[in-house]
């Protein structure tokens, strides 16, 4: 559940509109910790090519053999010698902590074909139902708009997933069967069910969520003509049906003075759980790209929030163009702002251009996300594939 991985720099509550860390924001300070003790002559290798990979994220700098991250989940800390790695991570909960191990383990299983026998010992569990794994019950499921069904989820222990991330990963069962859901390996990895018990997976973000009551909402973008199983399932959801849940993950609701949202049908949700959390002294200005006016929902209103809607009427999604030019029109005339934006990908380069070299806003003052991509079907880049 872990997807693109930051440093902490990147995500840690700040001025100019940082997103909030699961290291900084929501958790008690209650380090856990695990080690791993590597033997394998291509370890340096692969261990220095994490390095560089995270560079960014490095601190205490300076040394060959010893060195440090401090990354969006946890720290690492690695110690090479002759033939060998210790590895040490840690982080503030079992989540985060699970999320390390995977980071470091899906590395060295990516360099070098397996994990190679690799075993963490410390806090954290070694084997069994992944910690950060829920089994969630529909409760409802409601039409919202002509592309827009939104499904009521009920759960037990959801507090978790109130930080961390707006986004999880949705786990489909195949039709007819008895579920099965991933384990954790001794390695940190997960082990998904395979052949007919194989489940179908897809990143969505949580619209809502009353740890209290036990529930959450999720928002499904319906594709007319198009198969797409977890908009399927959505349509076809009954009260009783059973999925699974992984998370939390991505990105937070971004801190700033003032906020630009933009976005189209699958950003809908991520930009509904913003506008509800919003601060009362934040000031966020919204563009959405929908079909049509059918396709509008009710979002968190105000004195400090403005939407505008930007139709297609009839124009291919991801086709129109519309966002990116309504940026243009709009210009950058607004101190402290900080963009936030998910949309098809070819969208995303051209947001990501304007407000990168037209623009100039530095890095931490923009995320800009593909949630989707024209013609691909399973992506793991947003709400729907």
């Amino acid at each position: 559940m872990t997807g693109a991985v930051a440093c902490t720099p990147d995500h840690g509550v700040g001025p100019g509109g940082r997103i909030a860390s699961p290291l900084s924001k929501g958790l008690a300070m209650v380090q856990l910790s695990a080690q791993t003790h590597i033997r394998n002559d291509a370890i340096r290798a692969v261990m220095d090519r994490l390095r560089a990979e995270h560079s960014d994220c490095e601190v205490d700098r300076g040394a060959t053999d010893q060195w440090q991250l401090r990354m969006h989940y946890g720290l690492l800390h690695a110690t090479l010698e002759d033939g060998g790695a210790l590895i040490r991570v840690a982080a503030q909960d079992e989540t985060c902590l699970s999320y390390m191990k995977m980071i470091v383990a899906g590395h060295i299983a990516g360099q070098l074909g397996s994990t190679g026998g690799l075993r963490w010992q410390g806090d954290g569990k070694d084997a069994g139902t992944p910690v950060f794994f829920r089994e969630i019950t529909v409760v409802s499921s409601t039409r919202l708009s002509p592309h827009m069904q939104r499904v009521r989820f009920s759960g037990r222990d959801l507090g978790r997933f109130a930080h961390g991330g707006l986004h999880v990963r949705l786990l489909l069962p195949p039709a007819g069967r008895q579920q099965v859901w991933p384990s954790m390996g001794a390695d940190g990895m997960i082990v998904w069910p395979s052949g007919e018990d194989a489940l179908t997976v897809r990143v969505y973000t949580i619209r809502a969520l009353n740890v209290a009551e036990g529930w959450l909402d999720v928002d499904f973008v319906l594709h007319p003509g198009t198969e797409t199983p977890a908009a399927a399932f959505a349509q076809n959801a009954r009260a009783g049906d059973v999925i699974g849940m992984i998370g939390p993950g991505g990105g937070g609701v971004p801190e700033a003075q003032n906020l630009l949202l933009v976005g189209d049908d699958t950003a809908l949700p991520a930009i509904g759980r913003i506008l509800a959390e919003l601060a009362p002294s934040t000031r966020a200005e919204v563009l959405i790209e929908v079909d049509a006016p059918q396709d509008r929902i009710v979002l968190a209103a105000g004195d400090n929030v403005a939407v505008r809607w930007l139709y297609r009427h009839g124009r291919e999604a991801g086709c129109a163009g519309l966002l990116p030019a309504a940026l243009r029109e709009r210009g950058h005339s607004v101190d402290n702002l900080y963009v936030w934006a998910g949309c098809e990908f070819a969208d995303f380069r051209e947001i990501r251009r304007i407000v990168r070299k037209e623009w100039g806003l530095p890095r931490d003052r923009h995320l800009v996300t593909a949630y989707w991509r024209r013609g691909a079907q399973g992506g793991d880049g947003g709400d729907e594939e």
